[in-house]
């Protein structure tokens, strides 16, 4: 147990490091979107691209934040009855949920997103508008996003493992709310 720890110890590290990295791209998507309406509306010149970047980094703030988002516990869950169970409870939520359906569903993603990658990559495909970006860069972060996820989702199975056996305190970041 002590090796599965320090795995995912390791993982929620790497997940905190790109989430607090993928923060930066808030603000970056927030001043080309500003800059852009300047450009529009001030000046009447726009592009494509830079439509698209927007787009992209909205993608890259959603995918790749996942599985910081799950670390702190920061996903949407609309659970009356997960707010009212005790640790013990919540912490088989939590593992069932993980391993049956996230880590599953997490994996599956990105096995198909590698491949709608690479067929994306191999051909060189780009935006049908006219200025337009790439488009393999941004279908990279489906894989690498879900991956991430993944990762978390063993974090967080194997924390609520260890707490289960006894190994640990429960540790569920984010502030309790009913709904």
């Amino acid at each position: 147990m002590k090796s599965l720890l320090a795995l995912s110890r390791g993982i929620d590290a790497l997940n905190e490091s790109v989430g607090r990295g993928v923060i930066w791209l808030v603000l970056a998507a927030s001043l080309i979107s500003a800059g852009n309406a300047l450009a529009r509306y001030g000046f009447n010149q726009s592009s494509n691209a830079w439509l698209e970047i927007q787009w992209y980094l909205f993608s890259l703030i959603f995918l790749l934040g996942a599985g910081y988002t799950l670390k702190h516990n920061g996903h949407v869950r609309i659970d009356v009855l997960y707010v009212r169970l005790s640790d013990r409870g919540r912490a088989w939520i939590d593992l069932i949920g993980g391993v049956f359906f996230l880590l599953p569903m997490s994996a599956l993603i990105v096995w198909m997103g590698w491949k709608f990658f690479l067929s994306s990559y191999v051909v060189g495909e780009t935006s049908p508008d006219a200025g337009g970006l790439l488009r393999w860069p941004i279908k990279l972060a489906m894989p690498l996003g879900f991956l991430l996820l993944w990762l978390q989702g063993v974090s967080e199975s194997i924390k609520r493992a260890a707490f289960l056996v006894g190994r640990m305190d429960f540790v569920q970041e984010a502030p309790e709310e009913t709904v």
